[in-house]
């Protein structure tokens, strides 16, 4: 935690959402020029990509709730445990806006090889949030914290 007495603003997130966000443009560039092989199930080809379609309109929604209608920004400034809208649904959602957008990019590639992708960030964005983000709420609010982190699943609702 900084000397300014409130948790980071932009936690780690920069530093895991530009790799993961990197890595998932550049296989699905792959993928789109066959640099990589593409095996797709063409019968749900279309469904695949609705689902994608639909992710990345969830990540969206997810980001403005987050960002714009919970003023998250604001209330970390102001050292305030978030847990109303979108936060009473999710602890990280600018986190799973991300996962949520970038899965759906995969889908929208419909290459089922590139399906293991979302699996490997989560488990990522997971240990990440354990280790760093989780922690310093946490030592922040104590058992407020620990109340929230009971009811309220990390990145997907329940």
């Amino acid at each position: 935690m900084k000397e300014n007495n409130h948790l980071p603003v932009f936690g780690v997130g920069p530093y895991l959402i530009f790799p993961i966000a990197i890595v998932t443009i550049i296989a699905v560039s792959f993928s789109f020029y066959g640099i990589i092989p593409y095996y797709s199930i063409k019968e749900l080809n279309n469904i695949i990509r609705m689902l994608g379609a639909i992710l990345i309109i969830f990540g969206a929604v997810f980001w403005l709730s987050a960002v714009v209608n919970s003023k998250v920004t604001e209330n970390i400034k102001e050292n305030k445990l978030v847990t109303t809208g979108i936060y009473a649904y999710v602890r990280h959602p600018i986190y799973s806006a991300f996962l949520y957008a970038i899965t759906g990019l995969i889908f929208l590639s419909t290459n089922v090889l590139l399906f293991i992708f979302p699996v490997i960030y989560w488990l990522i964005l997971t240990e990440a949030m354990k280790r760093t983000e989780e922690r310093w709420l946490l030592d922040k609010f104590g058992d407020d914290y620990l109340d929230y982190e009971k009811k309220v699943n990390r990145f997907i609702p329940r």
